[in-house]
């Protein structure tokens, strides 16, 4: 086992193609490295290089003994890293990607105290409502909500996400209120573009799972957007609580169909699969999930009882 460590001089050798060179990446002596080589070779009964003035060659006991060298430094430092980052501080650049809205409302204010409580870690924060590749993009982190279909990542659950149909009173008090799904045929119905069921508006009742082809005259991809228009008087939206929340609680929306449940969606934290998680990614999932996880988001309390599962 003494002959361990001339597992990184001998891959250093074959890198660097010679001894010197390999010296140099070490910070050895020439010597010292033909040395150490010649004991590792001495020790297997068996050798590795073809040495000659100009260059060196493995042998074909050195091509073996390379390939296994290969693999197990892969794996020390894989260890090394494994403990790193459960001991290590939190630091580096964090680059996370989350939903405009959903970012500006309830993530953005919570970095200034992430941030303190993590001195050693910086933030590039992309909000985007489009569902961006976070490998091509090089993202640690991304929040997200709705249905998970890359299953090359790896999903925490941080919170629910209810939904609520909602309208001003304004528009409540020149078109009327709907009281069955069946009504929202007569009023104009808003859309957000990136539901993949934008228009078709699922609702249950007592009577079951009831599909309604909505209609109106304002589609927009963003949520801030469309509660604005909502607000507005401009119709009937179909808003995340975490955006009408504190509309709701106001007074200056009113939920529509109450009794009636829309699907529940759930906010997630998904990073790529990785062997060993790092710690800055670690330490953010955790204060996220801490400052607004659980079954009731801060968003939601104090509100009338809404459309739960």
């Amino acid at each position: 086992m003494e002959h361990i460590g001339a597992l990184p001089v001998f891959v250093a050798v074959v890198e660097n193609k010679g001894f010197a060179a390999a010296g140099r990446q070490l910070g050895v002596s020439k010597s010292a490295i033909s040395k150490r080589i010649s004991l590792l070779e001495e020790y297997l009964g068996a050798r590795l290089l073809n040495r000659s003035t100009r260059n060196i060659s493995l042998t074909e006991a050195g091509e073996q003994y390379y390939a296994r060298a290969v693999d197990a430094l892969a794996a020390a430092q894989e260890a090394e890293k494994a403990v790193s980052q459960l001991q290590g501080k939190p630091k580096g650049r964090l680059k996370l990607n989350a939903p405009m809205t959903f970012g500006r409302l309830h993530i953005a204010p919570l970095i200034p105290k992430f941030l303190k409580l993590n001195p050693e870690i910086s933030i590039d924060m992309i909000m985007d409502d489009r569902r961006v590749d976070l490998i091509d993009g090089g993202f640690d982190l991304a929040i997200r909500g709705g249905r998970l279909d890359d299953s090359s990542l790896i999903a925490r659950k941080i919170a629910p996400c209810y939904n609520v149909l909602a309208a001003s009173p304004k528009y409540i008090e020149k078109h009327g209120a709907p009281t069955v799904p069946e009504d929202l045929h007569q009023h104009n119905c808003l859309h957000y573009a990136y539901f993949s069921d934008h228009q078709e508006w699922s609702l249950e009742g007592p009577e079951g799972v009831i599909r309604v082809e909505t209609s109106g005259n304002f589609q927009v991809n963003n949520g801030d957007a469309l509660a604005v228009a909502v607000l507005g008087g401009c119709g009937i939206g179909r808003l995340t609580t975490f955006t009408a929340g504190e509309y709701l609680r106001s007074g200056q929306l009113v939920q529509i169909l109450p009794r009636y449940k829309l699907p529940v969606q759930t906010m997630y934290a998904v990073f790529p699969e990785r062997k060993y998680l790092p710690s800055k990614v670690r330490a953010f999932i955790e204060f996220i999930s801490e400052e607004i996880g659980g079954d009731v988001p801060y968003w939601d309390e104090g509100l009338p009882q809404l459309s739960r599962t």
